[in-house]
């Protein structure tokens, strides 16, 4: 009897689990939605009221912090180091961008630590390998990141209340900002004498990787791309999935780095991408680890510089 009474209590508290489940997933679970082309294409749109001008501090002769105002007047700040004084560039010198991790900032791209908080992402390693090639390299902080960071909505709040609350808006704002925002420093890129505009590679780690993606399908003035971890995104999160601007790649390179233990894509969904990139020009690079990759995967990027 004692055991039937059990067996009974599980069942309604299932019943009970399985009720406010589905519930909960009705009023606030994230549902997919699709955008057409011209959707999207207009929600990466920007315009600018005037050109976009970088006030430059000198750190050293060869490197400078910077911010700008971008389209929507927000200021934006990062940094960019040149193979030698740029007074001594003589011929346009290629261009890496580097696109940072959530909860990261632009200075990973210089730091191997920050805060007494080591760069695990290895992404100042390719900082020094590229500039070593005679690279400039940029970065900027992201949307509430970095120096960007918003008191009022932290990037905890930000993904606790998409998971939780559906709200994917600030989410998708974020990140779509920030590729606007990149979009408007390549403005001011391609006009600068020392820096060759046909010669602009892109490198980001995980968010950065899939902001790289991103803006490399909306924006045609990249040529190449190392996406090292994306996330992967479904039609719940529909304006900030790769896949959906998959055919503004077809002109790049596409170098895929990805992890068969990492928690935020599957061995399946990892393949799914790298399969339906339509260029040619493609590689995919599997490591036995977890999102964060063993240090030495940097020294796989060397022939893509």
């Amino acid at each position: 009897m004692a055991q039937t009474k059990g067996k009974k209590a599980m069942l309604t508290i299932g019943v009970v689990v399985a009720g406010v489940a589905a519930l909960w997933y009705g009023v606030f679970g994230l549902k997919p939605y699709s955008l057409s082309a011209e959707e999207l294409s207009a929600r990466y749109a920007y315009s600018m009221k005037q050109q976009v001008q970088l006030e430059l501090k000198e750190l050293t002769p060869q490197s400078f912090e910077f911010t700008y105002q971008s389209f929507d007047g927000v200021t934006v700040n990062g940094r960019i180091s040149y193979p030698l004084d740029p007074k001594a560039i003589r011929s346009p010198v290629p261009v890496l961008i580097g696109a940072h991790a959530m909860g990261r900032s632009q200075i990973r791209w210089w730091q191997d630590s920050f805060k007494d908080r080591a760069t695990f992402e290895q992404t100042d390693k390719i900082t020094a390998m590229a500039l070593a090639k005679g690279y400039a390299v940029v970065a900027i902080d992201a949307r509430h990141h970095g120096l960007r960071k918003d008191p009022n909505l932290s990037i905890v709040d930000i993904i606790d209340n998409l998971h939780w609350w559906g709200e994917r808006e600030p989410y998708e704002t974020m990140l779509v900002d920030t590729v606007r925002d990149h979009r408007v420093l390549l403005d001011w890129l391609v006009k600068q004498p020392m820096l060759d505009k046909n010669n602009i590679k892109l490198a980001g780690y995980s968010m950065g990787a899939q902001i790289s993606l991103l803006l490399a399908g909306v924006d045609s003035r990249i040529q190449s791309v190392a996406a090292i971890v994306p996330p992967h995104m479904n039609s719940t999160t529909a304006a900030v999935a790769p896949l959906n601007v998959i055919a503004g790649l077809a002109d790049n390179q596409v170098w895929l780095f990805t992890a068969d233990d990492d928690e935020y894509a599957s061995i399946k969904q990892n393949q799914q991408l790298f399969d339906a990139l339509p260029n040619a020009d493609k590689k995919l690079f599997r490591f036995d680890s977890g999102h964060l990759l063993p240090a030495d995967y940097v020294t796989k990027l060397e022939p893509w510089l």
